[in-house]
């Protein structure tokens, strides 16, 4: 089963079990995936769904942070409890060890000259990583490596 047909399985449980707030959660990401169907006139993979719901939870890590900033943890809580939904459909993260290793075979593939092919790296890293671990994490890492 796809993510895409599980996602709709999801929201037909949801309305069975009159769970408003997961079923509100799943039709943001049902929306947001038509959306990007309708936009780029594609039919989405898996891929692409995985894409959209981490671009979702990286909105809502953010929402999080300024709520809290402006006091506000009524709007934080919301946040938070749609935070959980949406990483119920993320692949497992990785840990950072084999993040480690994935990126010390991507500078041992490319061979970069310095800091400067940190792009290069990136790239090969981030299409074998992509949804399985935070970016930000890799990137330090993939900064600590070319600069030893």
């Amino acid at each position: 089963m796809s993510l895409k047909e599980q996602i709709t399985e999801d929201m037909k449980n949801a309305m069975r079990a009159k769970d408003a707030a997961k079923l509100g959660t799943i039709r943001l990401i049902t929306a947001a995936m038509k959306q990007k169907e309708v936009d780029e006139r594609i039919e989405l993979t898996d891929t692409l769904v995985l894409a959209i719901i981490e671009k979702m939870i990286k909105q809502r890590k953010d929402s999080i942070t300024q709520f809290e900033a402006g006091g506000r943890q009524d709007l934080a809580d919301i946040e938070k409890a749609e935070l959980v939904i949406l990483s119920a459909y993320m692949p497992a993260a990785l840990s950072e060890a084999e993040i480690a290793a994935e990126v010390a075979a991507a500078v041992a593939e490319v061979k970069p000259a310095g800091p400067q092919d940190m792009g290069k790296v990136m790239a090969l890293v981030k299409a074998k990583l992509a949804g399985r671990a935070d970016m930000t994490v890799v990137s330090a890492m993939v900064k600590a490596a070319l600069t030893k």
